[in-house]
This record gives structure tokens, sequence and C-alpha cells, in this order.
């Protein structure tokens, strides 16, 4: 299958390309020529060692040139890449187990593993049963031709800390429907500059500001995500040029925390055209605290564009293109029912007054295009008006098809062509609010926490035992929550789980800790009834539940 994501790799424009951070502080940069050229001499290589078009080959590598180079290179030998995450903050033996998990699951025909990382990779593939060792990146002397390509162009695995990653199968369509769609709603122009930090394992990153720009031969400024963590300075001051971004919340919260005016002295930020925001539930404090750092040097709140979007649907579903400052309503969390009515209690446009509206607060996604329907639905599959609470479900080109070999997911599921997110929202005043996930995780710093992690670590510290632990993703506005349900009496435990969630969650995510008997409701199957719990608590129909204070 033919695919416009990949003509440049033919047709480069040797007078643009990539610009790659460097540690120093400096910059180095490669052309598009270039990188066809060691994009196309590296394909050689992997046909030589067997990849042929249709097989899945993981990339385990840091963010540099040899990556991008690796990444192109899997596409022009036709065959399908899954990006894994480098090692960040795991130990050791749990991002082998992790990355072995992932491998069970794709089958992949090569490892491709950069030299320090060639260890864990080893010790996953032994782990997941596989043959062989890691290959490490290689140029042969000639360029391939770019071979006929398979259907699926990735293989984007959730980013959850469950022990059974999801690997979503992202086709050639849905790539290139969802990078037009990116394209449209971004008023992206030929070109503008593209600057970011984000990780290329992720779908932000990889889809929305790496392939993107990259299939347009754009230019783009790539920092890795340790460089920004460092200096958060210096990728602000990539908006003297960067017309284009997109970031989770906490990174316009930490450069709010982290920046001095004095940093950007002398800046210009006028034709910033785009600060995307998402991957997380926003409130409207945090951008307000970023636009006061950067408005005396030219930033206009109508450049931030809250989106909604996740891997299934292969990335945006939504983005607010209409150049206006983002619109923050504060429901009345009383009403927060599936099937009922969202009572407002307060909205306003961002400004000033955004100050301090954190918890209780969320800011507007957009309205969906045409092509990309979005519906509310009630828990029978029964599409909802707007104002009520319900499923958010995606249509269109972008809905993936599935999850690769058969794995499910407890929330999100892939019917008739449609995404059933497992996210809360309800439209208002023709935009999407999202409240993010109801049931099996929770968002913490982009990143999904499956409950059924949680519950093992708390029926650990409880000593209760997982039998007696039931923990559901409690959806808010502008704020994390989750409900933990315990069949016992006792609450002397709960002071030693508070501490060890806020240790996991941060200090941000609300607790509401639920003891007594019969509280458990489980499916035929076993399964708990993880919303149906919150609602028969919140409505006060659950008898003999106690919360704990």
């Amino acid at each position: 299958m033919a695919s416009a994501l990949r003509d440049w790799l033919e047709k480069p424009n040797s007078g643009r390309g990539v610009h790659l951070a460097a540690d120093d502080g400096g910059w180095e940069f490669r052309d598009y020529g270039e990188l066809a050229s060691g994009a196309r001499r590296t394909a050689a290589a992997l046909i030589e060692e067997g990849v042929r078009p249709g097989d899945v080959v993981c990339l385990i590598l840091p963010t540099d040139f040899t990556c991008i180079e690796t990444y192109y290179a899997v596409w022009a030998a036709g065959a399908t890449v899954c990006l894994i995450t480098p090692p960040l903050f795991q130990d050791g033996d749990d991002y082998v187990a992790h990355v072995a998990a992932i491998l069970r699951q794709a089958s992949p025909a090569l490892v491709v593993a950069s030299k320090d990382l060639t260890e864990y990779a080893g010790r996953a593939m032994a782990e997941a049963g596989m043959s062989g060792e890691p290959w490490r990146p290689r140029q042969s002397v000639d360029e391939a031709d770019v071979q006929p390509a398979g259907e699926l162009a990735l293989l984007q695995f959730t980013s959850g800390s469950s022990g059974a990653p999801r690997g979503v199968m992202v086709t050639w369509a849905n790539l290139e429907a969802n990078s037009d769609l990116i394209v449209r709603e971004s008023g992206y122009e030929d070109g503008d500059v593209v600057a970011t930090w984000l990780p290329l394992y992720h779908d932000m990153g990889l889809i929305g500001t790496f392939i993107t720009p990259i299939a347009r031969q754009g230019i783009l400024r790539l920092m890795r995500p340790d460089h920004f963590i460092r200096d958060p300075a210096r990728w602000i001051r990539l908006f003297g040029e960067a017309a284009h971004t997109a970031a989770p919340p906490f990174a316009y919260s930490y450069c709010a925390r982290r920046i001095k005016p004095e940093q950007l002295a002398g800046l210009d930020l006028s034709g910033w055209k785009m600060a995307l925001i998402g991957a997380e539930p926003i409130d409207p404090h945090t951008l307000e605290g970023f636009a006061q750092l950067v408005e005396p040097f030219g930033f206009s709140r109508t450049m931030f564009k809250p989106a909604y979007g996740m891997a299934e649907t292969t990335l945006l579903v939504t983005m607010d293109s209409e150049q206006r400052p983002p619109l923050a309503v504060r429901p009345d969390p009383e009403s927060l029912s599936f099937g009922e009515p969202v009572r407002i209690l307060d909205q306003h446009r961002l400004g000033p007054d955004s100050l301090g509206a954190k918890a209780g607060w969320v800011v507007g996604c957009g309205t969906p295009e045409s092509d990309v329907p979005v519906t509310i639905v009630d828990d029978a599959g029964a599409e909802l008006a707007d104002g009520l609470l319900g499923e958010i479900v995606v249509g269109g080109a972008s809905a993936c098809p599935g999850y690769y070999a058969g794995a499910e997911a407890k929330s999100t599921r892939f019917i008739d062509g449609r995404v059933f997110t497992g996210d809360a929202g309800f439209f208002h005043e023709g935009q999407l609010f999202v409240l993010g996930r109801m049931g099996d995780s929770i968002k913490v710093r982009g990143r999904s926490v499956y409950v059924e992690d949680l519950e093992a670590k708390i029926a650990d510290v409880s000593r209760l035992g997982k039998g007696r632990i039931a923990a559901v993703a409690v959806p808010d506005a502008g704020r994390k929550g989750l409900a933990l349900f315990a069949e016992t009496q006792d609450e002397s435990w709960t002071a030693a789980v508070r501490e060890m969630l806020r240790r996991r969650l941060g200090d941000d995510v609300e607790l509401t800790i639920v003891i007594g008997t019969g509280l458990i409701q489980r499916t035929s199957s076993g399964k708990p009834r993880r919303r149906y719990m919150w609602e028969r608590l919140k409505s006060g129909k659950m008898e003999g539940a106690r919360i704990v204070p």
C-alpha cells in the first residue's frame, strides 16, 4: 500500500530538515535528503536481515538521528513500526517485564536496540521466549527502493502501567486521515516550524509533532524529554521561530513554576500559532498561569488549543480550532451521573479570573468535524442529547480497527467501526468537555495507571486480600479521583494506603475510601462493576457503606 506519509523518502527537500537538540544547548541539523538516504540505506540492511512487508519491527531507541532514520527505514522496508519506550524511572526488572509483555503480543520479526539498551532488550527477548539477539542499527552501502507496505503502519502500545499492554492497530488509512485532520485543525501551513520535546513512543509526540511535520517536510525542532525537564525555557525560546507544539497540562504548569521572566528577555512570541493541550483533563488555572508568564512576550490566550484524543482513534478527535480563549466551565459535582443533565454552576473564557480555578473546572476541547463523528451514549449505547453525561464514542476514518492479536481492554471497545472510549464527557455550547476515565484507569502525568495494578498494591498494604478490594477511577471536573471500596469494618489500614497512593499517584488525586459489607458488585464473570458501584454510592443506594474521613 502506498502512502503519502512516506513520499518524502523518494522526493526529499534538501532545503529543510530536522534540528536535533544537543546536550550542550546547541543543535545538530540534517536535511531531508540526508535523512532519506540514511533511512533507505538502513532499510537495505533490514531487508538483508530478512524483514519483509507486513512484518512488525520493534524499536527501542533514544531520540536521535539514528532513531529517525531507523523509524523510516522500517517503513521503507514495508514493515510495521512498534516503538517501545526506553527505560525512564522504572526498575530494571520491571522495565524488562514490561518490554517482554509487548514483545509477546507484537511477535516482531526483529527487535532493534541501541548499544546502551541492548542488554535490556536481550533480557526482554529471552523472557518473551524469543531467540536471537537485538539488532543494532546499521546501514548498507546502497539505498533500498521503498517497498510496498502492509495494511498496518503502526502498532501503538497504550501508555499504561498494566502488566498486559495492548497494541493499537493503526492502519495507513487511519494515520493519513488523522494527520490530515491535525493539519486542518491546527492551521499548519507549508514552511511552519514545529517544536517538541514529547517522547516519540507516545501517540501525541509520534503522530502529532513528528510524523505529521516530517510527512510535509516541514522544519522540526526536536528535543528530548530530559532537555525540557532540565531547562523548560529552552522549549519556550523556540517559539520566537516555531509556530506549533503540543504538550500535556503538567508541562505548561511546570513552565509557569520553573521559568523566570528574565529567562525570556527579548523574546517575541507573537508568531506562535498553536499550543495544543491534551493527554489529561485540563483545568483553566494551569493555562492561565502559563499565559500570565508569557503574555508580556506576545503570547495570546487564543494560541491555546485544548484537544481530546487517544491512541485508539490514532490520535486527535477534537481540537478547539477557533481563534478564541478556551471556554472553562464548573459543573455541579452532584449532577455528574451517567445519562443525567450536567448542571453548569459557572463558566468563563480563559483570563485572570481563571487563577484558582482548579478542582471542579474543566476546559472545552472544541467541536467535532463532520468526518470525525463524536457522540455521547448511555450505558445501553443509546445516543444522548447535548448536556447529558455519558461515554464518548468516536467514528470516522481515524477510528482504529482494534487491538493487535486479539487483545482486549476493560473499558475501550471497538464496535462496528466506532471506538467506545471508556471516557466520560458531555457537550455544552457545541464543545466537547471530557471528564476522563470512568472505571478502569486513571491518568497520571500522561500515563494510564490501571486500577487492577493499584488493587494489588492496596491489598498488600492493607493485608485485606485482593478479593475484598475494588478501586474505581472517578471522572470529575479538573481533577483526578479514585474511589476505594473495601469489604471490612476495620479502618486501621487506611492511613498506610493513603500514603502509598500519594507516593504513587501524587498529591492531586482525590481519594474516597468506602468500607462496609456487601459493597463490591460483580458481573457474571466475576469482574467488579466499578462504575455501577460508584453511581450507587453517590445516589445513596449503597446500604451499609461508610466513607472513611
